[in-house]
């Protein structure tokens, strides 16, 4: 029988790496708690159209990247690919369009058919935020701040730059997708495959393409700043206002782009460059389109989305659980007793290891292999007298201590 292996692009979160998942999301769970955002659970799969229909049937994530099959009853169903369509149905089919604004952090696994490369995976994870509701600068500002405070809550805003561009208003990126079509038109020849085939329909996309060819065409492109109307300046000019104001440094970065017809405005990620070419921890911006194209009223929105993966790889190693208490009974009239001992010690908080087998040696070297702090020993001269031989495995000493003074006695230690 061959060998069961993991599908490609997944991974096995065992304790150590699930220590450094379980960190990112609840520092940012703590964090988001404090800016006035609650937590929102969407189911990991929805019906293919809340996807297909915002991000668009021709774009590389529903055309290749999404998994969508029919369920046992015929209904087209895709597993999430991301979770902002997500969170924009569950505000649609739960009525709350009037209760703006509306602010939701959420937390969970995503999943797109990609190549695997260093913190991408075919099943990933991300935490995110959205803001539903406000049209005003404030909360491009306040989201972009949460994430600064996440990364540094985290340890690694530090190695983080933070880059900013504006997208414009719909007729400042019509009169810009005008020039660039014109622009790439003229250069038809020398764009890759894959540009060509951006430019009748998403030709933004070209600015952030990977070819080198197409890199040197983008570095002439006409720029952004050209064609922005007065409103998307100025709704510019106070989004950075707001975050020189708060201390929040950033790059300017023109060439850094939203494809899709919803988002408007604000864009910006945080990049580090201790993780190579995947650089990207966290990144966002405004999609006020975004709820009018799922059919529901036209409503401003901006929110963001951070990897779990990759931020679990630039943290510190996690703080892991106190140092357990070894419970070693001594034969069969001691098991029972010390079965008990060992739930009162967990109902009083503390970490107990209670081995399931074996004598007295093998259970203390599995104390000293599980780095046990304590171990307390149970046989029958202990019952007798109410008590437990108490061995401090960092001092290598022991003592007996009755039962009613145990909880007195590990204090301090574990």
């Amino acid at each position: 029988m061959a060998q069961l292996q993991a599908v490609r692009g997944t991974q096995d979160l065992l304790p150590a790496e699930a220590r450094r998942h379980r960190t990112v999301i609840e520092t940012a769970r703590a964090v988001s708690e404090r800016y006035g955002f609650g937590e929102i659970a969407t189911p990991i799969f929805e019906f293919t159209e809340v996807f297909s229909r915002p991000i668009g049937e021709t774009t590389d994530v529903v055309s290749k990247e999404m998994y969508t099959f029919q369920d046992r009853g015929g209904e087209e169903i895709t597993l999430r690919p991301e979770n902002t369509a997500g969170v924009a149905r569950a505000v649609l089919s739960n009525g709350l369009t009037q209760s703006t604004p509306l602010k939701f952090f959420y937390a969970g696994a995503m999943f797109r058919y990609e190549r695997p490369q260093k913190g991408r995976y075919r099943q990933f994870h991300q935490i995110g935020a959205e803001l539903i509701g406000p049209a005003q600068p404030q909360a491009d500002i306040e989201v972009i701040a949460m994430g600064a405070a996440i990364l540094d809550e985290l340890g690694v805003l530090k190695s983080c730059r933070l880059e900013l561009n504006t997208l414009g208003d719909t007729p400042s990126r019509t009169a810009y997708r005008a020039a660039l079509v014109a622009y790439f038109t003229a250069r038809l020849d020398e764009l890759s495959d894959e540009s060509r085939d951006r430019l009748g329909r998403n030709p933004l996309r070209i600015l952030d393409s990977k070819d080198e060819g197409d890199k040197a065409l983008v570095a002439d492109a006409p720029g952004f700043g050209a064609y922005l109307s007065d409103e998307a300046n100025a709704f510019f000019d106070q989004v950075r206002r707001g975050l020189d104001a708060l201390g929040i440094a950033y790059e300017l970065n023109p060439r850094l782009v939203r494809g899709l017809d919803y988002y408007s405005h604000t864009a910006f990620e945080f990049i580090t460059t201790e993780l190579g070419a995947q650089g990207t921890v966290l990144g966002g911006g405004r999609y006020d389109g975004l709820m009018g194209m799922m059919g529901g009223p036209e409503m401003p929105a901006v929110g963001w989305a951070g990897g779990i993966e990759r931020l679990a790889m630039l943290i510190a190693e996690p703080k892991g659980a106190p140092r357990p208490i070894a419970v070693i009974p001594i034969g069969e009239a001691a098991e029972l007793e010390a079965l008990k001992l060992t739930q009162r010690l967990r109902g009083a908080g503390h970490v107990v290891d209670l081995g399931y087998s074996g004598n007295a040696g093998k259970r203390m070297k599995r104390a000293n292999k599980i780095e046990a702090r304590v171990a307390l020993v149970l046989g029958e001269d202990e019952l007798k007298r109410g008590a437990v031989t108490f061995r401090d495995l960092d001092a290598g000493s022991q003592e007996e201590v009755p039962l009613d003074g145990l909880a007195e006695r590990l204090k301090g230690l574990v």
